[in-house]
């Protein structure tokens, strides 16, 4: 999932790009309303986590923005505006929810695992498609209940094709889920990728549509 964060603080947007990018989300960073802005126009934004105090501008002026233009995208604020009057006006102006700073690691993750299981058509944390199971709490593959290590972007693809079981994700789709704008990116990266997925999975579980993209059954 692409995961847009709006924070202007430089140490703090660092350490969480980090933790997110850990957790299996795709992240941007913007610490300014007006870039912000310029990377929901451009890209494939899916989820944004927005703090109000940014240096040219409020955040809930740039949450009026993404209701009006983008009103099926997910927000999470990130504030230190702590006060009850704040949370309401929030979440009335569409704010899908609402965190306090400072806040632990551990429940922005969770906050953020609701948002996207409301997204997608998962009801839990774990994801189950025929003998595969993936828990994005844990962030561990299971295979026949027997647990496989996958290396991040491994772990991302196979995230992206299990929330989209039965769904056919093009190879464009794929990079824009599992790489961030200006990361290099070799031309057959998702190939490569899928050819290492296959290795460790039961046979035929990813199945290609030539010329299409790729599947996984329900």
């Amino acid at each position: 999932m692409r995961l847009l964060l709006v924070e202007d603080d430089a140490l703090l947007a660092q350490g969480l790009v980090h933790s997110l990018q850990k957790e299996g989300y795709t992240v941007e960073h913007a610490g300014t309303a007006n870039e912000a802005n310029k990377m929901l126009n451009n890209g494939e934004i899916e989820l944004v986590v927005l703090d109000l105090g940014l240096p040219d501008g409020d955040g809930l002026d740039l949450l009026k923005v993404i209701q009006k233009q983008k009103n099926q995208l997910a927000v999470l604020i990130l504030t230190a505006r702590d006060s009850v009057e704040d949370k309401i006006r929030g979440l009335d102006l569409g704010a899908d929810d609402y965190l306090a700073k400072p806040f632990e690691a551990k429940e922005l993750f969770a906050r953020l695992r609701v948002i996207s299981r409301r997204l997608g058509s998962q009801s839990s944390s774990i994801l189950q498609c025929q003998n595969v199971q993936l828990d994005l709490a844990a962030h561990q593959v299971c295979v026949d209940a027997l647990p496989i290590s996958l290396p991040r972007k491994e772990f991302m693809l196979l995230k992206a094709l299990m929330e989209n079981a039965g769904r056919v994700l093009s190879k464009n789709q794929l990079e824009s889920k599992l790489y961030q704008w200006g990361e290099e990116l070799g031309s057959n990266a998702i190939e490569v990728h899928i050819h290492n997925l296959r290795k460790k999975l039961p046979k035929d579980f990813i199945k290609t549509l030539r010329g299409i993209g790729y599947v996984v059954a329900k």
